[in-house]
């Protein structure tokens, strides 16, 4: 019997994590949001494709969350971007609605499922998803710290001129200014880019990896990133269904590791089966720990906001 993953929301970002599963032929793929006729669109257009790509993989699109049943994996997506005029806050208790709503009907549909939490801001809906779902904390963990690593991954490969399968890259903290590009732990063939580069020529790729985001939404004027935010989130859906015990950087809801208790902020995560089956604690400086701290500190005041803290 084949795995089975829901996508809740059919945006870009939803969609094309659908068309990532299907073409690694991981899983069966319910995509669901409560607009009626985009996800049944999409999800038809991609089945169409499946004989393109010899890939047997069932598609469905959807607005009933009873189709979902019993899912492997949920990886939600669904949320609104923020418009102009819009204050933080607004975005945030928009979001909290959307997500707290979300939650209650994939539980009810799949007790036993891992949620994977795309939606932003992504540290404090991971929080509000945790506490909905009542969940063991393995089973609801964030993606952030894939989608952060793979782009300073690419401007460390682009710098350097080299494979970007050779360049390893660790991005702690939560999802936004305040995350924690880790120099030290990031590697080109095992070599710390801290010897491969000038400290400014690092400095300018870590800003670069934080303003990722920002860079892209410049350019597109009415969008925001999908491509790699929907492959970051697949990579940890295919870490799950595959057992693979892959160690990623995700968002998880700490309890005292890095002297955190009771936030979820982006660390060192080995992936399998159970979804979160470890956290690394790697050693870091000092500097690097009051970093982190202000990160948990930023997440902290939002989940305070939403009283999910």
């Amino acid at each position: 019997m084949r795995k089975k993953v829901s996508i809740i929301g059919a945006g870009n970002v939803g969609a094309t994590a659908a068309h990532w599963v299907a073409a690694k032929e991981l899983a069966d793929v319910v995509l669901l949001d409560v607009a009626e006729g985009i996800p049944q669109g999409k999800g038809l257009d991609l089945l169409e494709a499946m004989p393109i790509e010899k890939r047997d993989c069932s598609i469905l699109g959807t607005n009933d969350y009873a189709d979902t049943k019993e899912s492997n994996v949920v990886v939600i997506t669904a949320g609104i971007a923020r418009k102009p005029g819009m204050s933080r806050d607004d975005l945030l208790n928009t979001n909290y609605k959307i997500m707290t709503d979300v939650v209650a009907k994939v539980v009810a549909a799949s007790p036993k499922c891992v949620i994977i939490v795309v939606s932003n801001p992504l540290d404090a809906m991971a929080q509000t998803a945790f506490r909905q779902a009542g969940f063991p904390r393995e089973r609801v963990i964030g993606m952030a710290g894939v989608l952060d690593s793979a782009r300073f991954r690419t401007f460390i490969a682009e710098e350097l001129k080299v494979s970007v399968e050779n360049v390893t890259a660790f991005v702690l903290g939560g999802h936004g200014d305040t995350m924690v590009p880790l120099p030290r732990y990031s590697t080109v063939a095992g070599i710390p880019i801290t010897e491969l580069l000038e400290p400014a020529r690092v400095e300018a790729l870590v800003q670069r990896t934080r303003d990722g985001g920002a860079e892209i939404v410049k350019y597109l004027k009415t969008g925001s990133a999908y491509y790699a935010p929907s492959a970051a989130a697949v990579e940890m859906v295919e870490a799950i269904l595959k057992d693979k015990k892959k160690i990623l950087p995700c968002a998880a809801y700490l309890q005292g590791e890095y002297g955190i208790t009771g936030l979820y902020v982006g660390v060192p995560c080995k992936l399998g089966a159970g979804g979160l089956e470890q956290i690394l604690e790697i050693k870091l400086t000092a500097e690097e720990q009051t970093a982190l701290q202000k990160s948990a500190d930023a997440v902290k005041e939002l989940c305070s906001v939403l009283g999910v803290a």
